[in-house]
């Protein structure tokens, strides 16, 4: 087995500083409110928060309220197929990550120029369930960072070691 340190992607969907006051320094929180009116405010105090605790912080799926926050990246999830972000400038350490479920989601999320993409679902028994064996082929299809997304638990990290991830994603694990 790989011993290798993954990185830590956890989602929120609102800001509640004991969950996030227990989360590791290499853990990135990602703040998923997909509401047309994001409250900036409520942002700043997310980001504001994860700084002072050394967390990175994103927001997901509005690339320019994230450059304009001065954010350390953007999140776009596997709905997301727009382009318009590609005429963005970004600050250099800008990162951005997006999810996929297929093949033909792969290939949008790096024609929208992402250098993580989540791939969901490796555990989780849903209509987007991959399983190991099809996760592992999908994640080889792709020259992207891989992160695995769904239903990730402490007794089944060990078997994301023995794939190509270089992270996990999700909720229920971080809590």
């Amino acid at each position: 087995m790989h011993n290798k340190l993954l990185k830590k992607y956890y989602f929120i969907d609102k800001f509640d500083k004991s969950n996030i006051d227990k989360q590791q320094r290499n853990t990135i929180i990602i703040y998923r409110n997909y509401k047309k009116n994001h409250k900036t405010h409520e942002i700043l105090s997310i980001k504001n928060h994860c700084k002072k605790k050394g967390l990175k912080f994103f927001l997901s799926n509005n690339i320019k309220l994230s450059i304009k926050l001065n954010l350390n990246g953007a999140y776009l999830p596997s709905f997301n197929r727009t382009y318009a972000h590609l005429n963005y400038k970004y600050k250099k350490d800008f990162l951005l990550i997006g999810s996929a479920h297929n093949l033909k989601e792969i290939r949008i999320k790096e024609k929208q120029k992402v250098q993580e993409i989540f791939l969901s679902s490796i555990f989780k028994k849903n209509s987007n369930f991959l399983g190991l064996n099809k996760f592992n082929l999908l994640s080889k299809l792709s020259k992207k960072k891989i992160i695995a997304l769904g239903s990730v638990s402490k007794q089944n990290i060990k078997i994301i070691k023995l794939t190509k991830c270089i992270g996990i994603a999700g909720i229920s694990y971080f809590k």
